[in-house]
């Protein structure tokens, strides 16, 4: 008899989801980074183990949007919680408790859905005993069907969260081939990994305002080379020059970064183009941010 369980990572930005995602399911699908909101979309990671399917569904950060695409990752990550088995709540230990964590939990506990708190970042407590408050309040408060203490960067913890999973699945077919590990796109999964150099390379105004798509990727028929064509899109000219750096200095230098990552994914040697567009305030404009494919529609 096979099992499966959907659970979907929801918390406030820098939580740690994006990590955890990536850890519970032992590959790199999800872009992980120190600026805030960088998860955009709905991510689906899959993790079959004997007889259970785990699928595990990483949405946007919780926080304050001031553009059209804020409003869009705010609606998948209310939406997500819904359509779930299960929600594991990622909080940041190191952080009080927020009022957009209050408002989600108080949501997830009026409509009676399964509930794992996940409390993240523990390897950063010197006092692991100041992380008790919490724990007691999330428990008093909410009565969530398990809290966990993790450390998704150290991979402690992931044992217990796999466990309680186990417990919470129930007898179904399984809805993705079992060797699967997520239900991306090969062009999406590459899009995010030039994003997150771009993340973790650039100056914290530029980020938030890039999206990247990939125009082509194609393995050539005489050769083991796979040729990706990536398009980084911004929000200004200034932006541009920043992206592009000095003699085109610091494009190189992602493209570079992001180049290692792809052919330790694909297995194969890439070549890999990046161009950078400029269209103005595109987070704004619906019809950019369909094209970019960042409405989940």
């Amino acid at each position: 008899m096979t099992k499966s369980i959907f659970l979907t990572l929801s918390g406030r930005t820098n939580a740690g989801k994006s990590t955890l995602l990536n850890a519970l399911v032992g590959e790199k699908i999800a872009s992980v980074s120190s600026k805030p909101q960088t998860t955009r979309t709905r991510i689906t990671g899959i993790l079959t183990q004997g007889e259970t399917q785990f699928v595990f569904i990483d949405t946007p950060g919780l926080h304050q949007g001031k553009t059209r695409l804020s409003t869009h990752m705010m609606k998948t990550a209310e939406t997500s919680a819904a359509d779930a088995d299960a929600v594991l709540y990622v909080i940041d230990c190191t952080k009080k408790l927020h009022e957009q964590d209050v408002q989600m939990l108080e949501n997830i506990t009026k409509r009676k859905i399964k509930c794992i708190i996940v409390v993240n970042k523990v390897d950063l407590l010197d006092d692991k005993s100041k992380m008790m408050p919490l724990m007691l309040r999330l428990e008093n408060d909410y009565h969530p069907y398990a809290i966990i203490p993790v450390s998704a960067q150290s991979q402690d913890g992931l044992d217990e969260i796999m466990q309680v999973a186990e417990e919470l699945a129930q007898p179904s077919v399984h809805f993705f081939p079992d060797d699967k590990f997520t239900d991306q796109p090969e062009r999406v999964l590459a899009a995010e990994m030039i994003r997150e150099k771009l993340l973790r390379l650039l100056n914290d105004e530029v980020p938030h305002g890039i999206a990247v798509t990939i125009e082509k990727l194609r393995e050539r028929d005489d050769k083991d080379l796979l040729d990706i064509s990536a398009v980084i899109y911004c929000e200004r000219e200034s932006h541009k020059g920043i992206i592009i750096g000095k003699n085109g200095s610091m494009l190189k230098k992602i493209a570079s970064s992001a180049r290692h990552e792809l052919e330790r994914f694909f297995e194969i040697q890439v070549n890999l183009q990046c161009f950078v567009k400029v269209k103005e305030d595109w987070r704004n404009k619906e019809g950019l941010i369909h094209s970019f494919g960042l409405d989940e529609e």
